[in-house]
């Protein structure tokens, strides 16, 4: 790193669990983002700030005038952008030092898997169930680690799921019948600041993983309760019958 990435990361640098040997780490690694949206926003923006060297975003809408309540990443001029777009203008001027790619669709089987393959850790910023399912089946495929955060009206959860652990639990066994209907924001709304709790928490899971440092949320589920400002850990037990991850461990 020269003085320029020295002092930029100082303050990160300075803690003795990231020092030198983890700025490197964060320098080289590979991001893939999936969902540029209210989760997406503060993730992608807290990666680049943090120095993580490559970021892949994902996404498929354009900004709407709907979305400027809680997805930061993106302003009013941004109206009628493609999502991608946007978010890779915005990290440009926050950190120039981070490589940004992105890929402006939703990616079909055989491209999620090599996506997942090629990064060193996948944040799923997605707002749907089927969609999170696939992710975390393509992640459990690669041995990718997966950082998974979801949010609406003034609720939040945050899960990491880790192939490398065959004794920890994927996503899909919370999710034992993948049939249910689930709700979106369209539908009941969400109260911004959650959404930048939630997506934050994403990126500090992210971080760790990628430095080595730290007790991930592997196996454990954070709910946040942001109308009481409670904070509660399940434990997710593995699934035996898991389509997913049954047969390992």
């Amino acid at each position: 790193m020269d003085d320029e990435e020295l002092l930029r990361y100082s303050r990160q640098i300075m803690l003795p669990e990231i020092d030198i040997d983890g700025q490197e780490k964060l320098r080289a690694a590979h991001a893939l983002i999936i969902g540029l949206g209210g989760l997406g926003s503060p993730v992608a923006m807290y990666l680049a700030a943090a120095g993580v060297g490559r970021l892949t975003l994902v996404d498929f809408d354009t900004v709407d005038l709907s979305n400027l309540q809680r997805q930061i990443i993106h302003s009013s001029a941004d109206i009628g952008r493609l999502k991608v777009d946007s978010a890779r203008e915005r990290l440009a001027a926050l950190n120039p030092l981070v490589e940004v790619a992105t890929l402006a669709h939703a990616l079909a089987a055989d491209e999620l898997a090599a996506a997942v393959a090629a990064a060193d850790v996948v944040l799923d910023c997605s707002d749907n169930l089927a969609t999170r399912l696939a992710i975390n089946a393509a992640c459990y495929a690669a041995g990718t680690p997966l950082v998974i955060g979801a949010a609406i009206r003034m609720e939040g959860q945050a899960l990491v799921v880790d192939p490398r652990q065959p004794q920890a639990p994927c996503y899909r066994c919370l999710y034992r019948d993948a049939g249910e209907v689930e709700e979106t924001c369209t539908q009941s709304g969400v109260l911004a600041p959650i959404v930048g709790v939630v997506g934050s928490l994403q990126a500090l899971e992210a971080i760790k993983l990628l430095c080595g440092v730290g007790e991930p949320l592997l196996g454990r589920l954070l709910l946040i309760d942001a109308a009481a400002m409670e904070f509660t850990e399940v434990r997710v037990p593995k699934f035996a019958g898991c389509p997913v991850c049954g047969q390992a461990g």
